[in-house]
């Protein structure tokens, strides 16, 4: 269990709350790790709170699939299993080549320039080599992207998956034979946009998604 997980406290949510979200964002950002146990003394230590609110908590992430009840074990958090990935892929693919394409048809120059320095940013984390860096500059460049749609309905709908997307996303990060891929995968995008090219740039998206999919398929294969 990571070191850095900690409740953000907010006045305007039941403690409960604040502990289930906590937990949640503790789990898609990899800080607890896929089998591992969810002691509840443990964790109501560590976060500061009694009991209750962590079983409270277990008990609703149970009900969304990221913790698993095993008999005479307890609660442990959800292993990634391959159907999630896909079903979560399969929408994102979609999603990313739409947002992509319109993009390319609206993006103004600024945000064409804005595109290129999170790309650079994107190549500092993956040199320091941290993977929460690492991810969260990947998001910052995707973000850049969907705010060139100028759809928000689009943009919401991203927003939606951007939860379960993470998961999957560190974990692919967490490969660091794929670093440099990725690298070079958002470098075709950014040239694609930077000429205005659609169709090169919806390939460079799907190349990307699929890159992730094999990898993390993979990976979950490697660890069964």
């Amino acid at each position: 269990m990571g070191n850095d997980l900690k409740v953000n406290m907010n006045e305007y949510l039941p403690l409960r709350d604040v502990v289930f979200n906590t937990l949640r964002q503790a789990i898609l950002k990899g800080e607890l790790a896929p089998g591992e146990r969810l002691m509840e003394i443990q964790l109501a230590d560590r976060l500061g709170v009694s009991r209750t609110p962590i079983r409270e908590a277990i008990r609703k992430l149970e009900l969304e699939g990221l913790v698993l009840m095993i008999p005479r074990k307890g609660a442990e958090v959800a292993k990634i299993s391959e159907k999630s990935l896909r079903d979560v892929l399969e929408v994102r693919r979609s999603l990313e080549e739409l947002a992509i394409e319109l993009a390319c048809q609206r993006m103004l120059p600024d945000a064409v320039d804005e595109l290129e320095q999170r790309q650079e940013e994107f190549k500092n984390a993956v040199l320091n080599g941290n993977p929460m860096e690492i991810a969260e500059t990947d998001e910052a460049y995707h973000d850049v992207i969907y705010k060139g749609t100028c759809n928000d309905r689009l943009i919401q709908m991203i927003n939606n998956l951007r939860e379960q997307m993470y998961r999957y996303r560190l974990e692919y990060i967490k490969d660091k034979d794929k670093r440099q891929i990725l690298l070079l995968e958002h470098d075709n995008i950014l040239e694609a946009v930077k000429k205005r090219k659609v169709d090169e740039a919806k390939e460079a998206m799907r190349e990307h998604i699929d890159n992730q999919e094999i990898t993390v398929s993979r990976n979950i294969k490697e660890h069964e």
